[in-house]
């Protein structure tokens, strides 16, 4: 939908694409469902690796995986703890990162707690003949979800051999700007 349709800001809705996917990126999962065993194994191994050097650095917690759960890492999610980092903040922090080079790490942006999303905050544009059957989220209403996602960084999981030099690169990153907060406040 182009940037300035009235109706722009509900593009993304938090709903996915379950029902809309479109043809092209459809063709391209069908292909790649060929080689998801291979992809799912190589990504479990990068997962590993991050997991483990990540889960070392104060102030960064690696959300663990329950046992027997087989995740498919579409990405790794982090909980920043400011406390650990002296009261940085975790935009000072993500920008740190990226400064560094390290521009796949990422907030999350549509992923955020639903109530926050323009489809439940301002409803009566796209349910124009019942603008009052539709609530209007507020926020704080999910105070857990907007806590978390407020307090998350992620990073995608790659999954070829040759992207474990990247992850390592990434892990160096963070180790750097986690040793130095007084620095960034």
């Amino acid at each position: 939908m182009p940037e300035g349709h009235p109706l722009a800001r509900y593009a993304v809705t938090g709903v996915g694409l379950k029902l809309r996917i479109h043809p092209l990126a459809a063709a391209i999962a069908r292909d790649q469902l060929a080689r998801l065993d291979e992809c799912l194994a190589g990504r479990a191994e990068i997962a590993r690796y991050l997991t483990g050097q990540l889960a070392r650095i104060p102030g960064l917690e690696v959300t663990e995986m329950p046992d027997g759960v087989n995740p498919s890492w579409y990405g790794l999610t982090l909980t920043y703890r400011p406390d650990e980092f002296g009261g940085l903040p975790i935009e000072r922090f993500h920008q740190a990162l990226i400064a560094e080079g390290a521009t796949e790490f990422d907030r999350p942006g549509s992923t955020c707690p639903m109530n926050q999303l323009p489809l439940y905050q301002h409803p009566a544009s796209l349910f124009l003949g019942h603008p009052h059957s539709h609530r209007r989220y507020q926020a704080g209403d999910f105070s857990v979800a907007e806590h978390a996602h407020a307090h998350t960084i992620k990073l995608p999981v790659w999954h070829r051999e040759q992207d474990l030099e990247l992850a390592e690169q990434y892990v160096r990153a963070a180790i750097k700007i986690s040793d130095h907060p007084k620095e960034l406040l």
